[in-house]
């Protein structure tokens, strides 16, 4: 049986982020995901996707953000269970945790913090006859790669954040890109919408609305795509098909653990510590929810903090925990002393 402080439900970046914080309070963490590689969607969907929201990172994609991540907490020594889905829990006398995986991997917690973003997800397929063919075979729902598109012609479909999105990124990387969306209006962020419209008159983004695709030819991959453009019906050449319409998500077993769920999200108490109905659970980034919620990376990342506060009161009754900076503490032992730290900051100076 595995024994730690915190478990860990779900190694995004949220999840990522809440093994440092716990670190410097001195709290063992182990991390439980259904992947087989560290990350969450950042590493699954869209690893080479500029992130322009990290504090500190005017860009940066979404695989080195996972790598800087675990940079910061390695000197913590997390454990991993991956490439497996947490399936039950069970509290016991003590107010600690069970956590069993579906391959029968027995984890043992104080407290358990659900990181799992949008828990298990799949892809919103266009209704399109005959596309599952086409899979794998021109038909992409997420850019793992973006060299794949090197050079060729890419149709991409949806009107919100991704597709806007990539269809900027990959305007340098494919030799021809084309936007279809159903709305003349996007539901994506301004700057990108106005981004997208800069790219159409430079010639690099041919922007296709109101238009759906409607069907997919070809012998053995993706040659032509037939599109409904304001009721008219026309095709188009190219080389690969990107439906971006977004994640259908899942909760999967948690969602039988006895928390309270709201629409596929898990309700907390965010005026306090984002604890579940369940004292001890508590849940944190995409997967939660209360009033005013927004799913940013970053928010994730002040809910981890306020999690691991709690925690620590949990497991340390009666000790009283004073907060210091690491600008001033440093992280390793989290022991310093202001003077010091003054020494150091006058000594690189000099």
């Amino acid at each position: 049986m595995i024994t730690t402080d915190i478990l860990i439900i779900g190694a995004g970046p949220t999840g990522l982020f809440a093994v440092f914080e716990a670190g410097l309070l001195k709290l063992k963490c182990h991390i439980i995901d259904a992947l087989p590689q560290i990350g969450g969607q950042l590493s699954e969907l869209y690893p080479k996707k500029p992130i322009f929201d990290i504090p500190g990172y005017p860009s940066v994609l979404a695989g080195d953000l996972v790598h800087n991540l675990m940079e910061q907490i390695k000197q913590f020594q997390p454990g991993f269970t991956l490439n497996e889905k947490a399936e039950t829990i069970q509290k016991l006398e003590d107010g600690t945790f069970i956590v069993t995986t579906n391959k029968g991997t027995e984890h043992h917690a104080k407290a358990v913090a659900i990181a799992g973003g949008l828990g298990s997800f799949e892809p919103r397929k266009p209704i399109i006859e005959g596309i599952e063919f086409y899979e794998d075979k021109g038909v992409e729902y997420f850019v793992k790669d973006p060299e794949l598109f090197r050079n060729k012609r890419i149709v991409i479909a949806g009107g919100g954040d991704s597709a806007l999105d990539w269809s900027i990124f990959l305007s340098d990387v494919a030799s021809e890109v084309t936007l279809v969306h159903r709305r003349n209006e996007f539901r994506g962020a301004l700057d990108s919408v106005e981004k997208v419209q800069e790219l159409k008159h430079q010639g690099k983004i041919r922007l296709v609305t109101p238009a759906e695709v409607t069907g997919i030819r070809g012998d053995e991959h993706v040659e032509e795509l037939d599109l409904e453009i304001d009721g008219a019906h026309t095709a188009i050449k190219t080389d690969y098909f990107i439906p971006l319409f977004g994640l259908t998500p899942k909760l999967g077993a948690i969602a039988n653990w006895g928390l309270e769920i709201e629409k596929n999200a898990i309700k907390v108490n965010n005026a306090l510590d984002y604890q579940t109905n369940i004292e001890g659970i508590y849940a944190i980034g995409d997967i939660n929810t209360y009033p005013g919620k927004l799913k940013l990376i970053l928010c994730g990342f002040h809910e981890a903090t306020l999690m691991c506060q709690s925690v620590f009161n949990k497991v340390n009754p009666g000790k009283k925990y004073v907060l210091k900076y690491t600008t001033v503490s440093g992280v390793d032992g989290f022991d310093g002393t202001r003077k010091e730290a003054e020494k150091q900051v006058v000594k690189a100076i000099d």
